[in-house]
């Protein structure tokens, strides 16, 4: 489903047709891990249930990935978000976030969970805004540790626990 904001900004069920300029916004957003045009591609097929793109125009401005964990009905793991710079500080990554929740592939979930390095101030802030608007917990401990994981080549990654929230919903928007 479709939301108009007062902004003019178009918040949509990804398609496989949004896997390339998926993988251009990444491509144009540094320090944010590149993807495959392929995985990218999933992204916008296999997981559209589960994420948002947000176009100005025709512009794909803003994108949040996830899945619903299969061993975890009720968490709702947030792989990757993207803003382009243009739409930066507006909030927009937050507004994504609440989007996907309310969305039905979402009906059951009561936890978010995803990784950070300890570095992404911009991330770390985000989230702890969501866990309050969400009236919740958020708790963290290394995840994926830099010698051990990524062979000394990426910082290490921290498990965010948001939860448990529950989420009013009126009609999916």
């Amino acid at each position: 489903m479709n939301d108009k904001p007062s902004d003019n900004l178009e918040f949509r069920r990804p398609t496989a047709e949004m896997g390339y300029p998926l993988h251009r916004l990444i491509a144009d957003s540094p320090p944010l891990d590149p993807n495959s045009i392929y995985c990218n591609l999933l992204q916008c097929s296999h997981f559209a249930d589960t994420g948002v793109a947000v176009f100005d125009g025709e512009q794909l401005v803003g994108f949040v990935s996830g899945y619903v964990l299969p061993n975890k009905p009720d968490t709702l793991f947030v792989w990757q978000i993207v803003i382009s710079s243009e739409a930066r500080g507006k909030g927009l990554a937050k507004r994504m976030l609440k989007h996907l929740l309310e969305r039905e592939a979402c009906v059951d979930v009561r936890y978010i969970e995803t990784t950070i390095t300890p570095d992404n101030e911009a991330s770390w802030g985000l989230f702890r805004s969501l866990a309050r608007d969400l009236d919740t917990e958020l708790d963290s401990e290394v995840y994926f540790e830099k010698d051990t994981h990524f062979g000394g080549q990426h910082d290490d990654e921290h498990l965010l626990i948001i939860g448990p929230f529950h989420v009013e919903r009126g009609s999916e928007v």
